[in-house]
């Protein structure tokens, strides 16, 4: 991920709309889409695939032991599935603070905290708000109140 600043011209212009949205740059959207595919694949080889052979490893110890019973008609098949995909989703849980924390290092924390949803949970699309759009919007709103104040006095 290179750390240099996205030029101006990358950026689409705000919206005349009084929220002020901005969508996210293309260059930005490139280094997110870049940054979440290195986290599924990092979740999935560090994490979720080592704990469910680890959890189906030691299901079917407990099975073989005596601990855990059969299924008559499957035998331990069920049971090693389940413990399986437990721990798939356990792994892929338990890296969502190293998710977060790499997003944070990399400078796209602010996303997150503009209220970013990710793609699947978007209802109005991105929520992202520029800098440069806040900034036109407190200026816009501190005139309006400098223009409506000596009109009522």
């Amino acid at each position: 991920m290179s750390a240099e600043p996205v030029p101006a011209q990358d950026k689409k212009p705000c919206p005349k709309s009084s929220l002020m949205r901005c969508p996210l740059s293309n260059a930005q959207r490139e280094d997110f889409a870049k940054m979440m595919k290195e986290c599924k694949e990092e979740s999935f080889w560090y994490r979720a695939l080592p704990i469910s052979l680890g959890s189906m490893l030691v299901t079917q110890g407990l099975i073989y032991k005596g601990y855990l019973s059969r299924n008559k008609r499957f035998g331990s098949l069920p049971k090693v599935a389940l413990a399986g995909v437990l721990g798939y989703m356990i792994g892929k849980i338990s890296y969502s603070r190293t998710f977060q924390k790499k997003f944070e290092e990399s400078g796209m924390q602010p996303l997150f905290d503009a209220g970013f949803v990710p793609p699947f949970a978007q209802k109005n699309g991105c929520q992202h708000t520029c800098e440069e759009c806040k900034a036109k919007s407190t200026a816009d709103q501190s005139q309006t109140i400098q223009t409506s104040a000596p009109g009522t006095s």
